[in-house]
């Protein structure tokens, strides 16, 4: 056959082959995986046939997210012009039709947001090809999940220059000195949004980053404010938002965390999809409620006066924790990351009640950042080992008695059975 004749995967094929054994073919490799199936086999060790496989994983992961991304599109540009309607003395009243999903809006939206997006795949991307061709190793696929995330979990209207150097440190630091995808303890995603509060931090808190060019209109007569629930909380300030604006997200936040329904329908399909942990899910929401019947109780026994610093997010409703904030979206993107979390089913249980608790803890102990879901992830990231450890301990310890105690039955029928036997001669 011709090479005119040959498809455009047997061309990509031979070139693939004929890179072997020089420094741009991890890089090629990548492309070539990127756009077909794999078809590296295992020659030694278990085998076990799969229909997925890392690419098909990660694809489903962004699947998930997809509805996220869209809805972010909207809502950007819904709460920049409900921002300026209120500063001009004309708040806007929600009407989903008629002034949510509009093209005006999707537009605004999709020009803030995308290029967050292609940052992030560049940078992160860019990087995983650099390291791959230095090493001498395959491209992973761990980054198309990490990449759509990043975005979602940020402000707006932060700096693409200040993202780059986010992303770099995040890939560099966070994975591939650890050995790159499946090595690394803490997540990606979270490193990367930590280095940016903790270097950043204006950028990524405060009443003014949450909507869209509010910060460049804060000195204007009738500043917008930008402010979240929990922010408006954490000054013990009222918000004017309903319980279904924050069930389905018309309200202020990172890009991707506001909706907690089109959340919870990605979490659903996480979990039937057999790529995310229900048990890290339900626990953590579990965690959450418990963390917040506590303070409920204390606000309820008189412990704390009306009008200190935490008491309305001490006295908000337990279940409500849920609908703010990034919990929601740390606990069914993050927190059930099968790298970084715990492996064995009870330090599942274990590891994400942890996260919902503390995240509810930082959230109503820290008011200048009235949000833990990302430090409590990382937290419970480092510690995730060490609760396998104990947990693996455990069930020797109690196979080990299960083996002590049958033993020793064992020896007392046999014994029985020789003086039944010598009684019997």
């Amino acid at each position: 056959m011709s090479d005119k004749r040959l498809t455009f995967k047997k061309r990509l094929h031979i070139i693939k082959h004929g890179l072997r054994g020089k420094k741009l073919a991890p890089a090629f490799s990548a492309l070539h995986t990127f756009l077909f199936t794999p078809d590296e086999t295992t020659h030694s060790g278990a085998h076990v046939r799969v229909a997925d496989d890392l690419k098909r994983t990660m694809n489903t992961v962004i699947l998930a997210l997809i509805p996220v991304l869209i809805f972010s599109f909207f809502n950007t540009g819904y709460q920049h012009f409900a921002a300026l309607d209120a500063a001009a003395g004309t708040p806007r009243q929600l009407d989903l039709m008629g002034n949510f999903l509009t093209w005006e809006n999707f537009w605004l939206g999709f020009t803030q947001v995308l290029p967050l997006v292609i940052v992030s795949y560049a940078i992160g991307l860019g990087i995983e090809f650099l390291f791959a061709v230095i090493k001498g190793h395959e491209v992973e696929e761990g980054y198309l999940v990490t990449g759509m995330l990043v975005p979602l979990i940020i402000p707006v209207d932060t700096p693409l220059w200040m993202l780059a150097v986010a992303v770099a440190f995040g890939v560099v630091i966070g994975k591939e000195v650890f050995g790159g995808t499946g090595m690394n303890i803490l997540n990606p995603a979270l490193t990367i949004r930590a280095f940016l509060f903790f270097a950043y931090p204006t950028w990524m808190s405060g009443d003014k980053v949450w909507v869209h060019d509010a910060v460049r209109l804060a000195g204007t007569p009738d500043a917008i404010s930008g402010e979240t629930i929990l922010g408006a909380l954490a000054q013990n300030a009222p918000y004017h938002y309903s319980i279904s604006d924050m069930f389905f997200g018309f309200i202020p936040g990172s890009v991707g965390e506001t909706s907690t329904f089109l959340i919870l329908l990605g979490g659903l399909f996480l979990v039937f999809s057999r790529i995310a942990s229900w048990r890290i899910m339900l626990s953590s929401v579990i965690g959450a409620l418990v963390m917040g019947l506590v303070f409920n109780g204390i606000v309820d026994q008189g412990w704390i006066a009306e009008g200190s610093r935490f008491y309305s997010l001490m006295s908000f409703p337990f279940w409500e924790h849920l609908l703010v904030g990034g919990l929601a979206f740390g606990i069914v993107y993050m927190a059930t990351d099968p790298v970084t979390g715990s492996q064995t089913n009870r330090g599942k249980w274990i590891y994400g009640f942890l996260i919902g608790f503390i995240s509810v803890m930082i959230r109503v102990f820290n008011p200048a950042y009235p949000e833990g879901v990302f430090l409590a992830i990382l937290l419970m990231n480092v510690f995730a080992p060490t609760i396998d450890h104990y947990v693996v301990r455990g069930n020797i310890k109690k196979r080990l008695k299960r083996l002590t105690s049958a033993t020793i039955l064992a020896g007392e029928a046999g014994g029985k059975a020789e003086q039944l036997k010598a009684e019997t001669v």
